[in-house]
C-alpha cells in the first residue's frame, strides 16, 4: 500500500514535523512517500500535510482536491473547513467560540478594545493583523488590503500568557496535545519559506473542561459535514481561554495542520499508522 503526503515546492518534505510517521507507516506496511500537490500521483491515499502555498493559489488548490478522490481529509471536508467562516456555523451549532463577525469592505461593528482581523482563507497566520483598541482606521486599511472576507475577533488577551491548546484527533479519535505560544506577537518571525509564523510549542495535558469542549466540536464537525468521525484522518482542535478562563475555539483545522508529533511521544506516529490503515481498509 502506497500514501503520498501532498507537500508545496518550498517544503519539498515538509517541515520536519512528520518525519517520524514514514518509519511508523513503513512497520505496518505502508510506503510512504512526499511530493508536491497538483502533480500527478499513483497512491492508496493522498494525505494533505504541508501544502502551505494555496492561499496564493485557492481556484487551482480547490480543483486538485476535487480531482483526487483518494484525498484526506476528503474534498468537501477542505472546502468546509479552508475557509473560517465555518466559525459561525460551529458557534450557531452551540460549540463556545472566540465570537467571531465576518467582514469585507465597509465593515463598522469593530469590537471594543484590542481585536484581530485575519483572512477568512488564510494559512500561518499570513495576512492576521492585531490591532489596538479603537483603531478602526488601521483595521478598515488592512481589510481593503485583502482578497478575501475577513474574521473579526475581539482578542483573548490571556493567550499571551498560556498560548494556545491543540488538541490533535486521529481517526476521530483524541491522540495527543502541544502548546503554542502566542502568535500575534511584535517578535514574531516567519519560517525562511515565508509560509508560516514560527511557532513556540511545548506538549501539553489538556484539561477535562478543553477535552469536553474538543470532543464537542468534533461531534459539531461530523454533523455538519455530514460524516462520521472517523472519516476524519486527522483533526486538530486549536483552544484558547477566554476572559473567565473557560477554553473557547479558536480554529479547527482539517485541511494540513501541523500535528505536533515532535512535541509528544513515539506512540503517537504509531496512532498515525493505524489511522492510515483504518483509512485504507474502508477505501
Amino acid at each position: 500500500m502506497k500514501v503520498l503526503f501532498a507537500t508545496c515546492a518550498a517544503l519539498p518534505a515538509g517541515d520536519g514535523d512528520d518525519d517520524a510517521l514514514v518509519e511508523a507507516l513503513a512497520d505496518v506496511g505502508v510506503q510512504a512517500s512526499w511530493a508536491e500537490w497538483g502533480t500527478p500521483v499513483e497512491a492508496d491515499l493522498v494525505v494533505l500535510r504541508s501544502t502551505w502555498d494555496y492561499p496564493e493559489r485557492l481556484p487551482e488548490f480547490l480543483a486538485w482536491c476535487d480531482s483526487e478522490p483518494k484525498l484526506a481529509n476528503p474534498a468537501p471536508v477542505v472546502r468546509w473547513n479552508i475557509d473560517k467562516t465555518y466559525l459561525v456555523e460551529l458557534a450557531d451549532a452551540g460549540v463556545p467560540v472566540v465570537p467571531t463577525a465576518v467582514a469585507k469592505p465597509g465593515f463598522t461593528a469593530w469590537p471594543d478594545g484590542e481585536f484581530v482581523v485575519k483572512p477568512t482563507v488564510g494559512a500561518g497566520s499570513v495576512g492576521a493583523l492585531r490591532v489596538p483598541a479603537g483603531d478602526h482606521e488601521a483595521a478598515a486599511a488592512h481589510l481593503a488590503t485583502l482578497d478575501v472576507p475577513a474574521l473579526v475577533q475581539p482578542y483573548q488577551a490571556n493567550v499571551d500568557e498560556v498560548g494556545e491548546t491543540a488538541m490533535v484527533f486521529l481517526g476521530g479519535q483524541y491522540s495527543h496535545a502541544f502548546t503554542k505560544g502566542a502568535m500575534l506577537t511584535a517578535d514574531a518571525e516567519f519560517d525562511e519559506s515565508g509560509l508560516y509564523v514560527v511557532e513556540r510549542l511545548s506538549g501539553a495535558a489538556p484539561s477535562p473542561a478543553q477535552r469536553r469542549v474538543a470532543e464537542d466540536v468534533m461531534d459539531a464537525a461530523a454533523t455538519l459535514t455530514g460524516l462520521r468521525r472517523n472519516d476524519f484522518l486527522y483533526a486538530r482542535v486549536d483552544l484558547i481561554p477566554g476572559a473567565d478562563g473557560s477554553p473557547l475555539l479558536l480554529e479547527l483545522e482539517l485541511v494540513e495542520p501541523s500535528l505536533g508529533f515532535r512535541q509528544t511521544d513515539a506512540t503517537a506516529p504509531l496512532r498515525f499508522a493505524s489511522a492510515v490503515r483504518a483509512a485504507l481498509a474502508r477505501r
